[in-house]
């Protein structure tokens, strides 16, 4: 099953803030509206703990 997901906060890397789009297919993350997986900052950004939060517990 397909779920989207939304999610804002501040991006580093553009240095700004943002809302990203989030599909996940049965948990796992299909697709991000980000850098999400590259990204140099990722480590700390808002955006992707709330990524990562949603695929720990597949939604």
């Amino acid at each position: 099953m397909e779920t989207e997901h939304f999610c804002s906060g501040y991006c580093r890397q553009l240095d700004a803030s943002r809302m990203v789009e989030v599909i996940l297919e049965d948990g796992v993350l299909s697709e991000a509206d980000c850098c999400y997986g590259s990204c140099l900052y990722q480590t700390n950004c808002p955006i992707a703990r709330q990524i990562e939060e949603w695929t720990e517990k597949g939604q």
